[in-house]
């Protein structure tokens, strides 16, 4: 599969791109300069020289291109970043994982964007796309160390099957990730704004929290594509 992430140069998104290609997708960093993508993707190769990583770099425009694409951009350049590929994501699964936050003083906070979610105004944008909201609540340190697992639950809201199918197929491929069908997109609005309380539980007790749930038999409760 060949999975390209935009906006992916900050530590989220140039995270998610690292543990994706260390485990077997072709991955395309993505970038508004696609000389900033090949620093980026020059700097993950550099750190994991050991690592055998299928990964390289292009504009936002050329990463669109890919089988999957992930919005990995700031909150507030999702829809404008979605609009300008919008031709190229037709008919394809986009995984978005913004999260609207700010920070006021020592406390982060959830803010309430358009449609009520980053990942529902989305899918506004990318009405002939499949939107997925996931990956919010990964830290990106974590993501970005290969020496370790990602002990962490993923969850995953789409109002299409097919993407929460393809998403949780992606995930599953991930050791430590497991993937859980959240329902549909109009709960991205509660799980972006959740990151804010993770945030501040990092912050309180100088840690890096990942979400984990028990009592789910993953197995039986698969989602169907």
């Amino acid at each position: 599969m060949h999975i390209g992430l935009l906006g992916a140069t900050g530590p989220a998104g140039s995270a998610l791109a690292l543990r994706l290609a260390s485990v077997g997708p072709n991955v395309t960093v993505g970038s508004r300069s696609k000389y900033r993508a090949l620093e980026v993707r020059d700097g993950l190769v550099d750190a994991w020289p050991e690592v055998d990583l299928d990964i390289d770099a292009a504009d936002n425009q050329g990463a669109a291109d890919a089988e999957l694409v992930v919005i990995a951009t700031p909150w507030n350049a999702a829809t404008e970043t979605a609009h300008s590929v919008a031709g190229r994501l037709r008919g394809k699964v986009v995984i978005c994982m913004s999260n609207a936050l700010s920070k006021v003083g020592r406390e982060f906070q959830p803010l309430v964007p358009p449609r009520g979610s980053v990942s529902a105004s989305v899918q506004a944008e990318l009405s002939d796309s499949f939107v997925a909201a996931a990956f919010h609540h990964v830290p990106a340190r974590e993501l970005a160390n290969l020496d370790h697992p990602v002990d962490s639950d993923i969850l995953i809201c789409s109002d299409h099957n097919k993407a929460t199918a393809t998403v949780s197929d992606v995930v599953d491929g991930i050791p430590g990730m497991r993937p859980l069908d959240a329902g549909e997109l109009s709960n991205a609005t509660a799980i972006e704004a959740f990151t804010a309380v993770l945030l501040q539980l990092n912050v309180r007790y100088r840690t890096r929290v990942a979400v984990k749930f028990t009592g789910i038999d993953h197995e039986a409760d698969r989602p169907a594509g």
